[in-house]
């Protein structure tokens, strides 16, 4: 039986403006920007997660990295002994690092490329490789409104393994991509940039994001007059990112808040805009808090796909029974299961099993976590 053998390319940039509330990490000066505020490295914990499982469901498989922080460094720190390939200078990688990466383990002839990473980064593979071979995503970066990502390293591993057993076919996926300055301004202008050959798995691999459409809109009008009837003055409201959730600001008359940020709302009024994760965890202190949020429309995720800014430490400060899930009936058709991946295997699992969805006024309905 010929060996089996995995190109792994983990850009170790990515995700590192989630949660300090950059939306992204493209370009060297936001880079700077996160670093000042005390961003921390995401993808390289994210990708040794996906190593770990994949030695348990897939031991004997040759991992074909680059170099340092870009693959070897992690294959190695779970006990593989990888092919290292090409070169870089550590510290200083760039989009020209991943797509050379891309080609060069395409010519070694790997059966399949997992990269962590977002949008940016699944968009530098295709320009580099298009539908020679296939690729799936393990989700690292902010942006991650592709259809090449699995739902958490973890399950990456899975569905890694069940292909290279044969187990699974092939799909093209979509391949979106946003600009970050427009992201930044509270603009969502996604683009496809085109599509990838990625293992079918539709329980653990993601679809692209769907927006909400415009029927829509009285359905979170009227969850958010029931959102703010429940409201009690002392306690500090998380607003997460999303159409729905402005619905609760607007209903408060609060009409400058962010659709792609975290918004704070305290006795009805705006506390603090588009915060990051120590700002917020700064401004509750020892008041009570909720967070509300809703989930990505398809995707299901509720949280850990662009809202990072709701990290596991501030998720635990608040507590699980004080996060409100909101979504129309619409969009609960599309995702009739709900999704976490906070980057904490433990917290996630402690939001498995049912969770009270706000679907209308007055109306609730008891939705799946898996």
């Amino acid at each position: 039986m010929t060996l089996k053998k995995i190109g792994l390319i983990v850009n170790p940039i990515a995700g590192m403006g989630g949660r300090v509330g950059l939306k992204g990490t493209d370009g060297p000066e936001v880079l700077a920007k996160a670093i000042e505020l005390g961003a921390e490295p995401v993808a390289p914990l994210r990708a040794i997660g996906f190593l770990q499982s994949l030695k348990r469901n897939c031991p004997d498989v040759l991992v074909v990295s680059y170099p340092a922080e870009m693959g070897a460094e992690e294959a190695a720190k779970v006990g593989f002994e990888p092919k290292v390939i090409g070169r870089i200078t550590s510290g200083h990688t760039t989009s020209a690092d991943t797509k050379r990466a891309a080609k060069e383990m395409a010519s070694e002839g790997v059966d399949l490329i997992v990269f962590a990473g977002g949008d940016g980064t699944a968009s530098d593979i295709l320009e580099a490789i298009g539908t020679r071979l296939p690729v799936l995503g393990i989700p690292t970066g902010v942006k991650m409104h592709s259809a090449v990502f699995a739902n958490t390293p973890e399950t990456a591993a899975e569905v890694a393994a069940r292909f290279l057993r044969g187990e699974l076919p092939l799909r093209e996926a979509e391949v979106m991509d946003i600009d970050e300055a427009a992201f930044r301004e509270g603009r969502l202008v996604a683009k496809l940039k085109g599509y990838l050959l990625v293992p079918y798995e539709p329980l653990m691999v993601q679809a692209t994001k769907e927006g909400s459409s415009g029927h829509e809109i009285a359905d979170q009008k009227a969850i958010a007059r029931w959102v703010v009837e429940l409201m009690e003055k002392g306690r500090i409201y998380i607003l997460g990112p999303g159409s729905t959730t402005r619905a609760v600001a607007e209903e408060l008359g609060i009409y400058n808040s962010t659709l792609l940020g975290v918004d704070l709302i305290e006795d009805y009024r705006l506390l603090a805009k588009d915060v990051n994760e120590e700002q917020m965890l700064k401004l509750i202190g020892d008041k009570p808090a909720t967070i509300i949020v809703s989930p990505i429309g398809k995707q299901g995720f509720i949280f850990g796909r662009g809202n990072l800014q709701l990290s596991p430490r501030l998720i635990r400060r608040v507590g699980r029974d004080n996060v409100w899930v909101v979504a129309t009936p619409a969009k609960l058709a599309m995702t009739p299961t709900l999704k976490v991946d906070t980057g904490d295997v433990d917290l996630d699992k402690e939001f498995r099993g049912f969770i009270r969805v706000l679907t209308g006024y007055r109306q609730t309905k008891m939705v799946r976590v898996i």
